[in-house]
């Protein structure tokens, strides 16, 4: 067994386990200052690491983080809005509390690698997965493992078609506009019609604008990443309705120029949901600490 942490900004789920039918224990505790949560998550992971029965956690978390090993702030929770989480030394504050080995990656990350080990995205490497809710990020596994680069790839932010005669909309994110996660996200969803996204009626014709902003992205991370598989998550995609337009549009933004299968008649077995529900992210926590346990 291993421990896992999804480190999320209203709450942190901590679990501790093997895979998703071996589940021993599992608590939900509300994100507050970074002292009262991670006094709680000690609380809860530390009867386990003391008994010998885990040697190891994961965290997927909320960011921006620092996930360079050669930083001298590998493990920060580095420039994130969050209020008194920012610099936060997320990673060394929990091998102190818990003297235990412990690897972090970005909650996106998380998810996909708990997706390519039990989920839909099992047996496909490389595997895209994306969640398109409150924000839209991406993680990307490449031989087994999540990629990294100079920094974490930050999915949400590229540019997608966007014309503004028949959409005027000028996005919502603070560095870019209309980027992805400026046109499509949850919260741009919110600012458009002055409401919650989730109150808008599957009828509502923003919907086919919606799939195309989805699609325009899918169609760039086919074209430079190619991954065998793409896993769409979060909150937005909970409108299922959603998926047949996403990959009628995908292939009209790719227009036969890539001659595949999985990209023609085979597309509804391309583009998927998640296979693990709401589970991806702590249980890809947990396969993250299986990594550095062997």
């Amino acid at each position: 067994m291993t421990g896992g942490i999804e480190a999320g900004g209203t709450k942190f789920i901590c679990m501790v386990g093997s895979d998703p039918q071996h589940v021993e224990a599992e608590i939900r505790i509300r994100t507050e200052t970074p002292e009262k949560t991670l006094e709680k998550v000690t609380q809860f992971f530390k009867p386990f690491a003391e008994s010998g029965k885990i040697s190891s956690l994961g965290v997927g978390s909320f960011g921006p983080l620092d996930v360079n090993p050669e930083s001298p702030t590998y493990g920060f929770i580095t420039s994130t809005p969050k209020p008194g989480w920012r610099d936060v030394d997320l990673m060394g504050d929990l091998k102190h509390r818990l003297g235990l080995r412990v690897t972090m990656d970005t909650d996106v990350n998380a998810a996909g690698f708990g997706e390519f080990h039990w989920g839909a995205g099992k047996g496909y490497d490389p595997l895209l997965y994306l969640t398109i809710g409150t924000g839209i990020g991406g993680g990307y596994i490449k031989d087994r493992r999540p990629l990294h680069g100079l920094l974490t790839p930050e999915m949400g932010h590229i540019h997608v078609r966007h014309d503004l005669k028949e959409d005027p909309f000028e996005g919502v994110c603070p560095f870019h506009g209309d980027c992805f996660e400026g046109l499509a996200s949850g919260t741009a969803l919110s600012r458009r019609f002055g409401e919650n996204a989730e109150n808008l009626p599957d009828d509502h014709p923003f919907w086919e604008l919606e799939t195309s902003y989805i699609a325009s992205a899918l169609a760039s991370y086919i074209l430079v990443l190619s991954p065998k598989r793409i896993i769409l998550g979060g909150g937005v995609m909970h409108r299922r309705f959603l998926l047949p337009g996403i990959m009628k549009h995908v292939q009209q933004e790719l227009n036969g120029y890539l001659d595949h299968l999985s990209l023609l008649d085979g597309i509804q077995d391309y583009i998927v949901t998640p296979g693990l529900g709401n589970r991806s992210g702590i249980l890809g926590a947990i396969a993250l600490a299986q990594q550095i346990s062997k």
